[in-house]
């Protein structure tokens, strides 16, 4: 089940036909998930900008850090030069180094590869580092393989495997929205790895839900801690737009509203990293002496901004209505089923409704 699926319609904008990241033309996700006996519950996720090889055609990017408890290696070349010339890696914690690896092992880039982590150390057996090289291997020649414009799955795979989202099991969400043809027509995808939260605060539309589902009704973590977890997330943000990377990193930036709208607030054991990158100019890794860029007026991008807010909260809510109760590590982190969240805003006026979903 996706939030659309139950008719929960974020905003005013469509979105693609796939309603996620690959919605973004060339851009391809593959995942890993590393599920063994009781203890492992963990994966590798790689997010590719476009088909070809970014390390010799790179893009533009910018970034946002809400709170840097956590780790996105690759972000200060991102900042210094204005471009991303890696795949983009989601695991855990532990398994940072070796994806990092990985990767420049396959030969992608020169450059120290994109690599964001979140915790997943209560469902898996986080010190073992279970991720492997091949892990790795798989997930990008899986992306390099998928068509244009492909599905994503969605909930505990690939690097959200063993990930946890306002006390409810969380995982790999993704998103779309288009922009209407008067604001250019582009497309704007956000994929998140969502290991953030905690259960009072979750709003979903505006709606607090998180009150209402209970302990009784859907069990917190168990066995439960003295003091809730908040972790982090990573989130993606890819656009077909000719943006700068100045321009990027105002969108990566207002995708922490999406996070806030679902009850984020960065606290102060969270890490928080927002990765956005613009497909529109291409060659930038040329070896002429002056390349053309195209940019969208910079008064032209509020509507860019919206849609990446609310492809951020739709890909959060995705994340926890595509996961399912797993248990690891000695640890089980119960779903969010459609049945509650649908209770839940029906008794607070505004019931979802499955029939007008687009």
């Amino acid at each position: 089940m996706r939030a659309r699926e139950l008719g929960i319609e974020i905003g005013p904008l469509a979105p693609g036909p796939a309603d996620a990241i690959t919605d973004v033309a060339g851009v391809r996700v593959g995942h890993t998930t590393v599920i063994e006996g009781d203890d492992v519950r963990t994966g590798v996720t790689v997010v590719l900008p476009h088909g070809g090889n970014p390390g010799t055609d790179p893009v533009f990017a910018g970034c946002h850090t809400l709170n840097g408890r956590g780790e996105l290696t690759g972000l200060e070349w991102v900042r210094e030069s204005g471009l991303l010339s890696t795949p983009v890696g989601l695991t855990n914690t532990c398994s940072v180094g070796v994806v990092r690896d990985a990767l420049i092992a396959a030969d992608v880039t020169d450059e120290l590869p994109v690599v964001g982590e979140t915790w997943d150390g209560r469902l898996n057996d986080i010190r073992g580092m279970h991720v492997r090289a091949e892990h790795v291997h798989t997930a990008l020649a899986t992306a390099a393989e998928e068509p244009d414009g492909a599905a994503v799955a969605e909930g505990a795979v690939g690097g959200g495997t063993g990930m946890v989202c306002h006390g409810f099991k969380g995982g790999i969400g993704t998103a779309s929205r288009v922009l209407a043809d008067e604001d250019g027509g582009y497309t704007v995808g956000v994929l998140v790895q969502a290991n953030h939260g905690r259960r009072q605060r979750l709003r979903v539309d505006g709606l607090p839900v998180g009150e209402l589902i209970g302990d009784a009704e859907i069990p917190l973590p168990r066995p439960q801690e003295p003091e809730p977890a908040s972790s982090s997330i990573i989130v993606v943000v890819a656009t077909d737009a000719p943006l700068l990377p100045g321009q990027c990193a105002r969108v990566a930036q207002r995708a922490g509203f999406g996070i806030a709208r679902t009850g984020g607030a960065g606290e102060h054991t969270s890490g928080d990293f927002i990765l956005a990158f613009a497909t529109g100019n291409r060659g930038l890794g040329s070896d002429e002496h002056e390349l053309p860029l195209r940019m969208v007026a910079d008064r032209r991008l509020t509507p860019m901004f919206y849609a990446a807010i609310d492809a951020t909260e739709e890909a959060i809510l995705n994340a926890m209505l595509a996961a399912r109760t797993m248990s690891g590590n000695g640890s089980t982190v119960s779903a969010l089923t459609p049945e509650a969240l649908a209770a839940a805003m029906t008794h607070l006026g505004h019931p979802p409704s499955p029939a007008a979903s687009r």
